[in-house]
């Protein structure tokens, strides 16, 4: 989720998000990470977009902060639409990140899924912004992969977990290493930010869920 400013003078749009971790795995040093992943991966295909018939630059600026003893509430009441609130942890009920939502503010990462360069950050921070996962997952023979394509996708060899691997066996590692996803022109696109409400200029919704730690939740 995120809070757009245009700047007409400079024709750019800006994405102002926040990120805020908690939960016994997060560390100063990984919020570093996952705000460096999501502002590098979003900003690298250097998107325009058009609005009101004028080419705009889209910006994305991401900072964020690790909050260990975070009160509930801070979460349950916030009303700045800036902040994305992160739990991490070791265990997670599906054994996968998720946020709580396509278009919204909260989430629960797996530290497993957060190695440099996952780029589940960025994959997830473009759920809070209001995207889907692709309906066709087969991707082969269309080079590479958007960053909204989830674990499974089919994908050509260079993009698989192993490159030698068939295609589909997923056993051996012939499906889409999520470390090959790139955020691509098309993947601004679906933001439909030329249809932005410039009265709010909210990118994203508020779920404000507090996450507990899902090992204390097993019976």
């Amino acid at each position: 989720m995120g809070s757009a400013e245009i700047d007409g003078l400079a024709r750019c749009l800006v994405i102002h998000s926040h990120v805020v971790t908690y939960g016994n795995e997060a560390t100063e040093n990984l919020t570093r990470m996952i705000r460096e992943e999501i502002e590098c991966m979003w900003n690298e295909p250097n998107a325009r977009i058009l609005i009101d018939d004028y080419d705009y630059q889209l910006i994305f600026k991401i900072s964020a902060e690790y909050k260990p003893d975070i009160d509930p509430v801070e979460i349950l009441s916030n009303t700045d639409p800036r902040c994305n609130y992160f739990r991490i942890e070791k265990f997670a009920m599906e054994n996968i990140s998720f946020v709580d939502g396509v278009g919204s503010n909260t989430g629960y990462f797996l530290i497993d899924n957060l190695y440099t360069g996952s780029t589940t950050a960025a994959h997830e921070y473009g759920h809070t912004l209001g995207l889907k996962h692709p309906h066709d997952l087969d991707l082969r023979g269309r080079g590479i992969p958007g960053i909204m394509y989830p674990r499974g996708t089919l994908v050509d060899a260079p993009y698989q977990y192993n490159p030698e691997a068939r295609s589909g066996d997923s056993s051996n590692g012939g499906t889409m290493h999520p470390k090959n996803r790139k955020v691509l022109q098309g993947d601004i696109d679906l933001l439909r930010l030329d249809r932005l409400d410039q009265e709010n200029n909210i990118v994203g919704d508020f779920t404000s869920i507090w996450h507990p730690d899902h090992s204390t939740l097993q019976a």
